[in-house]
């Protein structure tokens, strides 16, 4: 699984001078020309020779040279973009995956068993260094962050979160949490895993043991924000019985939610897996399994030190291992003691707590909205024949979307992997440019002849795949900058380049996207960035497509208000997908029918 990581290329700082170029291209769309003209300014004085930004570029390689340094962006990123994040991690950090349903598997407890069984045989091939790295594009990419993936928990502390590992041999217990009661679930006894028989047997105790009455709903402190939940668990920790529970939890190998709710629709199932009634989780575990009454299930993660494409693979894993029959499931049917129920002693101050903790959520989850878009008019398969990057299409399906409710593009974020370089994370895709600008226009120009727009779509997806494949090789402009900030000294003036007011706007995303494929995946995404912007998350699968829309009900941008704004960008993105097929259709010749 490590072979190949000590030979991982190091992140690399880019050229100050290609940096700066790329910034403007991309701010070149988004602004007037006045505003465009203050912005060349400002870059004209940072990059000026003997001027501040060859300082904080010295010093930044500095950083990235120094040898006892594996990536010079990690700490940085880790503590700013994440652990000293001080709001709830529910909707602005965590993100979830929904399966498609187990025809196999529809009671609660069966497909728990099942997901269980097929995550530890996970657990055991990353503990034994077995699993395959993973490749793009034929390079090997950072397997690390694999190793927050078990035994892990993140813990409240301020300023600023820090995650601890427990050790994944001596804890292979997992938590079940029913009707808001912890209960801990042994995977091994005198010495030998559960079978998945066995599991489900104590899966079934579980649900038994918690009966119909929920318990305090201690899990909700997690979703609170991160200094309310440190002083919190700070109140717990002071009675010894909780501080061993909590001991408990945080090293538990994970966590399986065992909801009695019974979701049916895709926007029901997501938000089920996205939030939940925030008391029957523990959101500080980077992996929680929820299965729910009529047996549909699926999967909340917590992003600190781990990015979705090492849990998508996990989760890839269970779900393709149980549908094609190869994860095993073993054979005994001992007879084993009772899953033991934690018990914690609250206070009056912690009954407080929690009270407070559940209307914070209540009336956070109020606040947002969340719609699925199933398009399933076509896939990869026919975008590949458009002789289209499936990833560019979707791309440009979402800009044209936001152009047909807005009238105008803005800052839009991509997620692209820098994971072929050590301990690398992500770097930011504009996808806005001078060229997807122009590409909406005409789209929506009804005098533009087809053979202009798609003249206008194929310069787009062009501009979108260059710079991914920049940022993907440590060459975007967002993380460079990043890192040129962080080198200031404390008192050092900031430039002008960073008091600019479109170096605030140009990265301010009001649409914040991220692609994944699985066939077996139903549902995935997160809450938005900004509350006058859209999460979209989107699933490329053979024959479909699948937009997850995020924002808050009701959302105000710019001045106007937007009621149900949710589902009209979703109306937006279907019109869009549409225009694109319908222009499109007219290169790819007729098959002919049998």
């Amino acid at each position: 699984m490590l072979r190949y990581q000590n030979n991982l290329p190091k992140l690399p700082v880019p050229a100050l001078q290609t940096t700066l170029q790329k910034y403007l291209e991309t701010v070149r769309p988004l602004l007037s020309d006045e505003d465009y003209s203050h912005t060349h300014k400002a870059v004209q004085e940072f990059e000026a020779p003997g001027g501040v930004g060859e300082k904080l570029q010295e010093r930044l390689l500095a950083k990235a040279n120094d040898p006892s340094v594996v990536n010079w962006m990690e700490d940085w990123w880790l503590d700013q973009a994440y652990m000293g994040y001080r709001d709830p991690v529910v909707i602005y950090v965590s993100y979830f995956f929904v399966y498609k349903d187990d025809k196999l598997r529809k009671l609660p407890a069966q497909r728990a068993a099942a997901i269980t069984t097929a995550a530890l045989e996970f657990k055991k091939a990353v503990l034994e260094q077995t699993l395959e790295p993973e490749y793009a594009k034929g390079e090997p990419m950072c397997m690390d962050s694999y190793k927050y993936m078990f035994n892990n928990c993140r813990i409240p502390h301020k300023p600023s979160d820090y995650e601890t590992q427990s050790d994944p041999l001596a804890n292979n217990h997992v938590i079940v949490i029913r009707k808001n009661k912890f209960y801990t679930v042994p995977t091994v006894h005198e010495g030998r895993p559960l079978s998945t028989h066995e599991l489900q047997a104590q899966y079934e105790r579980v649900i038994e043991l918690a009966g119909t009455d929920k318990g305090p709903a201690l899990g909700v402190l997690t979703a609170n924000n991160r200094d309310c939940w440190t002083t919190d668990r700070a109140l717990l920790l002071k009675n010894s019985a909780n501080k061993k529970a909590m001991d408990i939890i945080e090293s538990a190998s994970f966590v399986v939610c065992l909801d009695d709710q019974s979701p049916v629709t895709r926007d029901e199932a997501s938000r089920a897996c996205w939030h939940g009634d925030g008391r029957n989780r523990f959101f500080d575990k980077p992996l929680q399994f929820v299965v729910f009454e009529n047996g549909k299930a699926g999967f909340t993660g917590e992003h600190s030190c781990m990015d979705g494409t090492t849990t998508c693979r996990l989760n890839e894993y269970i779900t393709h291992g149980l549908a094609q029959n190869t994860v095993q499931h073993g054979h005994s049917t001992r007879t084993l003691p009772a899953p033991s129920q934690l018990s914690f002693h609250l206070t009056p101050a912690i009954e407080q707590a929690i009270k407070t903790a559940e209307d914070s959520f209540d009336a956070l989850i109020d606040r947002h909205d969340l719609t699925v878009l199933a398009y399933n008019a076509f896939g990869k398969q026919q975008i590949k024949k458009f002789k289209s990057s499936p990833d560019g299409f979707a791309q440009m399906v979402i800009q044209l979307a936001y152009y047909k409710m807005f009238g105008v593009n803005r800052p839009t974020y991509e997620s692209g992997q820098t994971r072929k370089f050590q301990r690398g994370r992500t770097e930011t895709c504009r996808s806005v440019s001078t060229a997807s600008v122009h590409f909406c226009k005409v789209m929506e120009d009804p005098h533009a002849s087809t053979e202009a727009k798609i003249a206008g779509f194929r310069a787009a997806i062009a501009s979108q795949g260059a710079y991914m494949g920049a940022a993907v090789n440590g060459q975007g402009v967002d993380r460079h900058l990043f890192g040129l900030k962080n080198s200031l000294l404390p008192g050092e003036p900031k430039p002008a380049l960073f008091t600019d007011p479109a170096n605030a706007y140009s990265s301010h995303w009001y649409l914040s996207t991220s692609q994944l494929s699985s066939e077996h995946f139903d549902g995935y995404g997160w809450g938005q960035v900004v509350n006058d912007g859209f999460g979209v998350a989107y699933i490329i699968k053979n024959n479909s497509l699948q937009f997850n829309v995020a924002s808050v009900k009701d959302l105000e941008v710019h001045g106007k208000k937007y009621i149900n704004g949710t589902r009209q960008f979703k109306q937006c993105l279907e019109d869009a997908a549409n225009d694109l097929r319908d222009i499109l259709l007219t290169e790819v010749p007729v098959e002919a029918k049998l």
